[in-house]
């Protein structure tokens, strides 16, 4: 079975998570291509999609955004799981899922989404996004947790190998 890992990431921070969740569904023995949103036209290729995007200042990056309208009917059509980067510290903040996602997880019939912590770097940070992090008073770090972005991708490939038992057809 053939998964898309499509995930917009600005430093990088994302795509790491992304790339994780990647390793995980090649191990669990899917056939992975890790793309940035951007760069997927369309989805036809896959039988299931996983899409992430890193959180700034409360929204989706653009690309995903993007992806998602020029995709949004080959996306409902197939599985679709969705995460999100961004929240910083203990505990987390901001706690609260973007505005955005309840919206995209209906108009997609998404199967979850998952909000993962993420990792501040000021040192990587233009002004303006410095700017904005000293504004909210975002604290640095790595925090991350990845037994949690692992075992998130381990309950995607059982679900998906137990469609694979069963003879669900995945693509509608």
């Amino acid at each position: 079975m053939k998964v898309l890992v499509a995930v917009a990431s600005r430093h990088g921070s994302t795509r790491e998570i992304g790339q994780a969740i990647a390793e995980v569904l090649r191990e669990e023995g899917f056939d992975v291509d890790l793309a940035d949103p951007d760069d997927v036209d369309a989805v036809d290729p896959y039988q299931a999609v996983v899409l992430g995007s890193a959180v700034y200042v409360g929204r989706w990056a653009a690309s995903a955004r993007a992806m998602v309208d020029r995709c949004a009917s080959g996306l409902v059509q197939r599985p679709v799981w969705l995460f999100s980067s961004g929240p910083l510290g203990f505990p987390a903040v901001p706690a609260q899922d973007p505005d955005e996602v309840p919206g995209l997880v209906a108009r997609l019939g998404a199967r979850d989404h998952r909000s993962f912590a993420g990792r501040l770097d000021a040192a990587a940070l233009g002004l303006a996004e410095r700017a904005v992090v000293a504004l909210v008073r975002a604290e640095e770090g790595d925090f991350r947790a990845w037994e949690e972005v692992q075992g998130w991708a381990r309950g995607i490939a059982t679900q998906l190998h137990g469609e694979e038992i069963r003879g669900i057809r995945l693509v509608r």
